[in-house]
């Protein structure tokens, strides 16, 4: 039994190395054209905080991890240098009602800390909030209609 564990610990070890060993960082310098016109055209009014590629089944992501001010945003592009995905800080304020009432019911008597739209191909697909509940932390998602997305158990 002792050894089993072993075993697999050592496989999802591996697997995650294998994952981590495609994940580089890289300088702006070192984008493609098109990537590195849309980093820059998404970064205008803040800064660059850091920059990845992640080669998957043959294709390259690009990511960029963008401040502007005390707000982050975060983008997936292609090689193409379009948008796939968006993970943006909003605040609790700027929430459509039917967001900000779903978030506040799903964490009842637990404080919500900060709150990411995610928009894929340009279309918001999820609210994702960090909850803090008794000084443990946990994740919320809500659709754009106030739905809580419930994870399968």
């Amino acid at each position: 039994m002792n050894i089993r564990t072993n075993i697999i610990a050592a496989i999802v070890l591996g697997l995650a190395t294998t994952v981590h060993a495609r994940e580089k960082n890289i300088m702006l310098k070192d984008l493609p054209g098109v990537v590195r016109k849309t980093v820059l055209e998404q970064s205008k009014g803040g800064k660059i905080r850091g920059l990845t590629s992640e080669a998957s089944n043959g294709k390259i992501t690009y990511e960029a991890e963008l401040e502007f001010g005390a707000r982050r945003k975060d983008l997936s592009i292609g090689q193409d240098g379009a948008i796939m995905e968006v993970e943006e800080q909003v605040a609790l304020l700027d929430l459509p009602p039917a967001v900000k009432a779903g978030l506040e019911r799903a964490a009842g008597k637990g404080k919500i800390v900060e709150v990411e739209r995610i928009t894929r191909s340009g279309v918001v697909t999820v609210y994702e909030a960090q909850v803090r509940v008794n000084g443990k932390k946990s994740e919320i998602k809500i659709t754009p209609d106030g739905t809580q997305i419930v994870a399968p158990k």
